[in-house]
């Protein structure tokens, strides 16, 4: 497992989640100046640097649950508040639009274009805030300085981890289903035709070589797909041509039009269909999760709604009734799981105290 694949699922999650909200904000009417102050607000907790020397530093990936928890609270540092069920749909579109991107990343190294394609969006939000816009260069800055002394292999690895990362996620989305790049099951339809990798050649060609290495024969064969010459190469600098289009904003333009396709604009939804996760697999890494989340929440300071004048509900779902069918399913899915819960427990010694029974649990972790 690669101990430098966090800053960049953060980052990557992280702009997709403002790629949403921005479309969201703009879907609900809300007005330019606290959708500006929103959108400055958690950039400017995002790429803060005490929260940054926290992620850059070498360590696992940790869970869903706390990749989660970790977005919850950075969206919650601005004026806007999204409840529960909102911020599940919210994280299941960003994991899975970075899935798919990951999916199609040419080569692992291109992983930093992906990165620096959602960091280049972000500026976008606040061309006129020169102190947010120093945060995300000096942050850019020290992803250049960890990432580029990184050699093939262990890009290679930090691809595996992500992958393993995203292998349970198979949440539908509808941008996806119309596009005909996801299938029912939730699996990516992925294309075997276009521009092979930087570096690369196209398939089809096989060469044999004599032991002085000229080449004294070639054949051919039918390699399934429609390939042609790599595209140039992408910048990896501060500023420049990414050529990568994975990780721009799909949600603008042409792509937008998708989501807005035979209902008006002010009710776009995004929508997502659930499947249950189980969530009661042993996490190795509890521990180092909990100091993780004491670390880089310590940075964070959430803005109290009741102390907070303008603040407002931003709602994921096309509708409150969705909303309310979506809170109802999940009490009844909690009180399900509660009663197997409740089963498990009357089968546990009963004489143990409630001190042993969390030592207990502890030990598991």
């Amino acid at each position: 497992m690669s101990t430098r694949t966090l800053p960049l699922v953060f980052i990557n999650l992280g702009g997709e989640m403002l790629y949403i909200l921005d479309q969201r904000l703009q879907a609900q009417n809300t007005s330019v100046d606290n959708t500006e102050k929103v959108m400055n607000d958690i950039i400017g907790t995002m790429f803060s640097k005490a929260f940054m020397d926290e992620l850059l530093k070498p360590q696992q990936l940790y869970s869903h649950k706390t990749m989660k928890t970790v977005l919850t609270r950075l969206a919650h540092t601005s004026i806007m508040r999204l409840n529960p069920a909102s911020m599940e749909k919210l994280y299941e579109l960003m994991v899975m639009a970075f899935k798919y991107q990951v999916y199609l990343c040419p080569r692992p190294k291109d992983l930093l274009l992906i990165t620096y394609n959602h960091m280049d969006a972000i500026r976008e939000f606040f061309r006129d805030t020169p102190a947010v816009a120093n945060q995300v260069d000096e942050t850019h800055r020290k992803l250049i300085e960890v990432y580029a002394p990184l050699s093939e292999g262990e890009f290679q690895l930090l691809r595996q981890t992500l992958l393993i990362f995203f292998q349970d996620m198979h949440v539908r989305v509808s941008l996806f289903l119309k596009n005909q790049i996801q299938n029912p099951n939730g699996r990516f339809s992925l294309t075997t035709s276009g521009p092979v990798p930087h570096g690369g050649d196209v398939p089809g060609l096989i060469r044999l070589f004599s032991v002085k290495g000229r080449e004294v024969s070639r054949c051919e064969f039918p390699s399934g797909g429609s390939y042609s010459s790599a595209v140039r190469e992408g910048s990896f600098d501060l500023h420049g041509d990414r050529v990568l289009r994975l990780g721009v904003n799909m949600y603008e333009g042409e792509l937008r039009s998708v989501l807005s396709a035979g209902r008006p604009a002010a009710k776009t939804c995004l929508g997502v269909t659930r499947q249950i996760m189980p969530d009661d697999v042993p996490n190795l890494l509890a521990k180092e999760e909990l100091n993780l989340l004491a670390r880089i929440m310590g940075s964070m300071k959430t803005v109290p709604v009741h102390s907070t004048e303008g603040s407002f509900r931003l709602n994921l779902f096309a509708s409150d009734r969705e909303e309310e069918e979506d809170e109802q399913a999940s009490a009844e899915l909690a009180r399900i799981a509660a009663q197997f819960a409740e089963e498990e427990l009357k089968h546990q010694d009963q004489g143990s105290s409630k001190g042993d029974e969390l030592l207990a649990m502890m030990d598991d972790l």
